[in-house]
């Protein structure tokens, strides 16, 4: 038994002797009733289950008025850890039975307290980065950024979980994608991404690209790591999907896309991801699905750290 629930118990009994020695000034008949309560505090436990109706004399005692000079009790007993029990004098403190009242109350919320788990352990659950990185969100914001790879599995079975924390987070969490660029086809995978981006056609076209790899089988990006073969492909692709060619190489190479892309490959290197999806929120903690538990588990995650980060 832990020191804190041992003082709480001790206060409890504390109180106990005071409510009874309340409840005999109040009127509780003497006699044989009497008799029968200091033999249950002598020691003795009633057995069977604890009955709703008071005990029949108890129900046809009638109360006896408090004398007006009735004094309050100017003993109260203490139960040690060895199991005697100790007297004390209390004459002239009237506040003795709120004391230990309030010091019960204290010790079980202290109890409860101390022992209730977190849902969501650091070092655990996420990781918490220190120092913590800055982050390009507003004033106000949280900033959630999701790393992800087009041709990743994981990523493709966890996007429709993502698309419904993107449409349905609070006004307060700025969310971004980060393509990572590992090699050659993860660059190339990106900047369409950021091509698409900058035409304002990714939101349209992100899940098509998704499904056109794990679905259709269709890599969209050269076999020999060739780039200007890859471009070719997505032009191709994306125009069956109603975008203009012309507009397409338009950005593809523009400064717009290429600083995106730096930006995205800076970013990959400042939080070491090594796997995806990996979301980091607001530049201090880093969780993904296995860490997480799950991809529910880790959605509803990044959504409990974000909401923390808000309320500070």
């Amino acid at each position: 038994m832990s020191k804190r629930l041992r003082l709480a118990v001790l206060a409890v009994s504390c109180a106990l002797v005071l409510d009874a020695c309340g409840r005999q000034r109040h009127g509780e008949p003497n006699g044989a009733d009497t008799a029968q309560s200091g033999q249950t505090q002598s020691g003795q436990t009633q057995s069977g289950p604890s009955q709703s109706a008071p005990p029949q004399s108890a129900q046809n005692a009638q109360p006896r008025p408090l004398p007006q000079n009735a004094a309050e009790p100017s003993t109260i007993k203490r139960l040690n850890d060895d199991g005697s029990e100790t007297v004390e004098d209390t004459s002239g403190d009237t506040g003795v039975r709120n004391a230990l009242l309030a010091a019960v109350a204290s010790s079980a919320v202290a109890a409860t307290t101390t022992s209730a788990p977190s849902l969501w352990q650091p070092g655990v659950n996420y990781t918490q980065l220190v120092p913590a990185q800055p982050t390009s969100a507003p004033a106000g914001q949280v900033e959630v950024l999701e790393f992800f790879w087009y041709s990743c599995p994981h990523c493709y079975a966890l996007d429709p979980l993502v698309e419904s924390f993107k449409k349905n987070k609070p006004a307060y969490v700025s969310f971004s994608r980060v393509p990572v660029m590992w090699n050659e086809g993860h660059r190339q995978l990106a900047r369409m991404f950021y091509t698409l981006d900058a035409m304002g056609k990714l939101n349209e076209l992100h899940g098509a690209i998704f499904k056109e790899i794990h679905v259709k089988n269709d890599p969209l990006v050269d076999a020999g790591g060739d780039e200007a073969q890859s471009e070719k492909i997505q032009t191709a692709f994306v125009q069956t999907l109603g975008v203009s060619a012309a507009d397409f190489k338009k950005n593809y190479h523009s400064f717009g896309v290429e600083t995106a892309l730096q930006r995205a490959d800076q970013l990959g290197l400042r939080y070491r991801v090594a796997a995806v999806p990996t979301f980091v929120i607001n530049g201090k903690y880093v969780a993904d699905v296995g860490t997480a538990g799950g991809e529910e588990r880790l959605m509803s995650l990044v959504g409990d750290l974000a909401a923390q980060e808000h309320a500070r």
